[in-house]
């Protein structure tokens, strides 16, 4: 998906079974971040750099869901484990990865796998991507901060 196209009205379900859709949350924008695995090191940073700026987020207009391939048991244990106050989708399936092409061939430490690449979509109000980070762009420790300095010009 590309700057300007309109995301998918159900976007997936969350890590309590209840289904996760656009129009729940018309006239906020949405963060959907898409990351490679719970409770790893870097996903771990990312989802805790959303979480402590979590307030100033809401504040701002912005909700935050995070995606990842793990199941809804997973998911939970990772909210609980580090008070996470926003929904994870279960995308075991892969579906919604695909759909918003962020699912490949990954190399690391001389092995090629399959996975998800870090990448983040802003929503805005209206439902169309506004704004795209790859997975270059991304710094885990300092996510929440470049989407709020986004939100500052």
């Amino acid at each position: 998906m590309n700057i300007g196209d309109k995301i998918p009205e159900l976007l997936g379900i969350d890590q309590d079974g209840n289904e996760i859709k656009l129009s729940d949350y018309k006239g906020k924008k949405i963060v959907l971040y898409f990351y490679p695995k719970d409770s790893t090191p870097g996903c771990t940073s990312e989802a805790c750099s959303f979480r402590d700026n979590y307030e100033l987020m809401q504040k701002r207009g912005y909700a935050v869901i995070g995606v990842s391939v793990q199941d809804e048991k997973s998911h939970k244990k990772f909210i609980e484990k580090y008070d996470l106050p926003f929904p994870l989708i279960a995308d075991v399936d892969k579906k919604l990865n695909e759909t918003f092409g962020v699912y490949g061939e990954k190399k690391m430490c001389g092995r090629t796998y399959m996975g998800t690449y870090r990448t983040t979509f802003i929503i805005d109000e209206e439902g169309k991507i506004e704004e795209i980070f790859t997975p270059k762009q991304i710094k885990v420790k300092e996510h929440a901060e470049q989407i709020l300095k986004l939100g500052a010009k």
